[in-house]
Formats: structure tokens, C-alpha cells, sequence
């Protein structure tokens, strides 16, 4: 019976509106912004013809998708759209590489603030004076739920919240754009990959050399710190390997976004928010232990987080707003 009950409910009728929705059209705006500066940068880019191609795949899938929910106005289409958007950060994410790869990269000028403030490197030192397996084994989990903390929120929304699904996808994806607009103009790619450049004795001496492009083509990092073996520290090191990219250090999204999370889910669920936060602690360690971020970047991740979030529920309001207006 509730299994009767739930795919009545998927298939059951939508009455969203039936043109383009916010989500898509933040899409849309985004791969416009990012085609401009891709023209802009063009003689300097590896593949931008591949890259415009892309563009021009997604916003035709977009109207597939959309000309199939006219057809077939169910809430399950609705999950299919909204999630084939957020499934596009996997792309969006490693293509902020392909623009600030053009630029000087900035990590001497992040490493030297981190030296600077705590008189040492807190992303070497972290791990050195927690080595043990347990707790090493406890920030890598954190660290690797990031992407299910995102699934489980989104999931939450869609079958628990439904009528503010579609304003939390907004907020969390318009989050996303805005953390890659500034890490395609902010070039750092974080101490993993710095120090592994420079090595970390010439980190901890307090000399960090400017590497200009150095990072143009070059994605080595420095090994796993802690305790290695760990199941989670190995699949940490398999996402890492599959997506990562010397990009998106700072301020911290990891960080920025699972604190978004938290503020969508506090009004909604003070249960789930209790499950969500100690992830979300463990995560923010997570950061600077593994070396995936200079310890500056995770203050700024916890400090944008907030206004962040007030900046992607405007847009959500002001977009809402112009396409009922529209129609």
C-alpha cells in the first residue's frame, strides 16, 4: 500500500508553472556569463570549442526536458529537471579550472596569510597532531558526505517539503554559481596541490614562490595525510582522483555550502538538522586536515556562507517574481 501510495504520488499531477522554471533559467544565466568570459579568454583556453559545445548540449537538454514535462506534468518530472540541474555542478565545478588556469596563480599570497596569522601552516600541522586512525578515518567521512549531505537535503525537500523544493534547489545551486564565478577569477588551488609544488619543508620555512601558470597543466597533489589506509581516506582519495582539480580553494564551498544546508533545513526540521550537524563539524575539519584548504579559506567558506545564502533566496525571489510577471 505505501508503495502504492508513493508512486501515485510521483506520478500524480504537477501544477508548476509551464515555462522555463527559476533553476533553469539561473542555468541558462550562468553558461551566458561564463560563454562571455570564455570569449574573452579564448586565445588562451585549451579546448573552448568543446567547452561552447557543452553549453550548447546542456541548454538543449534543458529543452527536452522541458517540452517532455509539457507532455507529462508529473512531480516526477519535476525531480527529473530540477535534479538534471544539480547533476551539472559535477560539470560546472571542474570547468572553473579550464578559465583560472589562464590567470597567475594566487596560492603564495593565501599560504603566506595562513603563516602569517597562526605562525605556522594549519593545513601540515592539523594532521600531525591528530594522527590517530580514528579520528582521521572521522573527518575523511565527513569530508567524503558532502556530496550525500547535498542528495539528502534535496531529497528531504522533494518528498517531505515539497512546496519549497523547487526554492531550496535554487538557493543551493545559485550558491554553488556564485562560489565558481569568483574561483574562476580567484586562482588558488590550496595547499594539497601548492605544497606539493613548492614541497612542504619550503612551506613551513616561510618561503612561497609565485608559480604563475604553473598549475595550467599540472594536477599532482601531495599524498593523503593521517592515516592512510582508512576506507574512508580511500574514497576520498577516489573522488579526489576522478573530479578534483587545482581550483576552488578559496573561500571554501565545501564549507560555504554545507553551512547552506544547515539554514535551509533549521526551519524546516530540527531533526534532521541535529543528524545533518555533526557531518557538518566534521567537514569543516576535514578541510584544512586533509590539506584540501589553507585554514584562511574555511573562515571565509563559514563567513560567506551566510550572506551567500541571503544573495541566492533574493535571486530566487526577484526571478520568481519577473517570470510571473511574464506569464
Amino acid at each position: 500500500m505505501a508503495m502504492r501510495i508513493s508512486v501515485q504520488w510521483l506520478t500524480g499531477n504537477d501544477n508548476k508553472p509551464k515555462g522555463l522554471w527559476p533553476i533553469e533559467w539561473l542555468a541558462i544565466t550562468y553558461s551566458i556569463l561564463t560563454t562571455l568570459a570564455m570569449f574573452v579568454l579564448w586565445p588562451d583556453m585549451d579546448h573552448p570549442r568543446d567547452m561552447l559545445a557543452d553549453r550548447l548540449y546542456i541548454f538543449l537538454g534543458t529543452i527536452l526536458l522541458w517540452r517532455i514535462y509539457l507532455f507529462w506534468p508529473r512531480r516526477l518530472m519535476t525531480f527529473i529537471r530540477i535534479t538534471a540541474q544539480m547533476a551539472l555542478l559535477s560539470y560546472w565545478y571542474p570547468d572553473t579550472y579550464e578559465f583560472n588556469r589562464t590567470f597567475p596563480n594566487l596560492d603564495h599570497i593565501f599560504a603566506r596569510w595562513d603563516a602569517v596569522l597562526f605562525s605556522c601552516q594549519p593545513s601540515l600541522e592539523f594532521s600531525r597532531l591528530c594522527p590517530w586512525p580514528w579520528f582521521s578515518e572521522a573527518v575523511n567521512m565527513g569530508y567524503f558526505s558532502y556530496y550525500p549531505m547535498i542528495v539528502a537535503v534535496m531529497v528531504f525537500f522533494f518528498l517531505c517539503r515539497n512546496n519549497h523544493y523547487e526554492k531550496a534547489s535554487f538557493t543551493v545551486m545559485c550558491s554553488f554559481f556564485i562560489f565558481y564565478l569568483i574561483y574562476i577569477f580567484l586562482p588558488v588551488a590550496g595547499p594539497q596541490f601548492y605544497f606539493q609544488a613548492i614541497t612542504p619543508e619550503c612551506a613551513e620555512s616561510g618561503i612561497f614562490p609565485s608559480l604563475g601558470t604553473y598549475f595550467s597543466h599540472r594536477t599532482d597533489m601531495l599524498p593523503s595525510p593521517g592515516y592512510a589506509d582508512g576506507f574512508f581516506c580511500h574514497l576520498v582519495e577516489w573522488a579526489q582522483d576522478s573530479g578534483e582539480r587545482p581550483t576552488a580553494a578559496f573561500p571554501s564551498s565545501h564549507i560555504g555550502i554545507t553551512f547552506i544546508l544547515l539554514y535551509l533545513v533549521r526551519p524546516q526540521s530540527k531533526r534532521f538538522l541535529f543528524i545533518l550537524s555533526p557531518f557538518a563539524l566534521l567537514l569543516t575539519l576535514a578541510t584544512v586536515y586533509i590539506q584540501a584548504h589553507y585554514l584562511v579559506d574555511a573562515i571565509a567558506g563559514i563567513l560567506a556562507s551566510y550572506p551567500v545564502f541571503c544573495l541566492s533566496k533574493w535571486a530566487y525571489q526577484k526571478t520568481s517574481l519577473i517570470l510571473r510577471h511574464e506569464t
